[in-house]
């Protein structure tokens, strides 16, 4: 089932617009702290800047939503960046959009289409993923079974990890409806040899959600 969608990795867009320079930094995080080190990270690297505006949105129904414009004249650009975010059904997300004045005044409207713009663009280099609720199975197989599970590897189930000793230990990724067909074919693999160690639930992103899925 999926829970939210949030950005893969910590990622920057650059574009210029009627000689301003827009540069976008965004970065996944969890937490408001974890969101205001990285708006003090940006500020202190573009000191220089004639705005560093941000705009964040975390939890997993979005409880945290807050912007500023950073002087930009309200409500041009740190907000229409939170609301392009809760459009798109984006979360646990910091954006630092940050503009050299190129001397050419953009407008209300100009102003909202450059921030969002280059959020759009730092989302697009970020990637963008569905946050999944699964389970992990912990299976000790034998390694004649692991060629044949390998190759079924990437339908019902995802090999997370092996770790290889006298046996094989692996950490099998699945939907949590899919538990009792995961073991099924576990068994019916391996002769009924494959011991279960643990069965746990986990988060995990599937990146099967793409920049250009985002609105115009």
């Amino acid at each position: 089932m999926e829970l939210y969608r949030t950005v893969l990795r910590e990622a920057e867009a650059e574009q210029i617009i009627e000689r301003s320079r827009f540069i976008a930094h965004i970065k996944p995080v969890c937490s408001r702290e974890e969101a205001d080190d990285f708006i003090a990270q940006i500020k202190g690297e573009y000191r220089d800047a004639t705005h560093n505006v941000p705009a964040m949105v975390i939890g997993d129904k979005s409880q945290i939503q807050w912007a500023s414009d950073d002087g930009e004249p309200q409500g041009t650009s740190g907000a229409p960046m939170v609301q392009m975010l809760v459009s798109e059904g984006i979360t646990n997300v910091i954006i630092v959009v940050t503009r050299y004045f190129g001397g050419i005044k953009l407008g209300t409207g100009g102003l909202v289409r450059a921030y969002t713009s280059s959020a759009k663009l730092a989302l697009q280099e970020a990637g963008i993923c569905s946050v999944m609720e699964m389970i992990s199975i912990t299976t000790e197989i034998d390694y004649t079974y692991l060629a044949k599970l390998q190759k079924l590897s990437g339908g019902d189930f995802d090999i997370a990890d092996a770790v290889y000793g006298e046996k094989v230990t692996l950490d099998l990724h699945a939907k949590a409806e899919d538990e009792e067909d995961i073991k099924g074919i576990l068994m019916n693999l391996t002769s009924g040899s494959a011991v279960i160690k643990k069965t746990e639930k986990i988060l995990a992103k599937k990146c099967n959600v793409i920049g250009h899925m985002l609105q115009k």
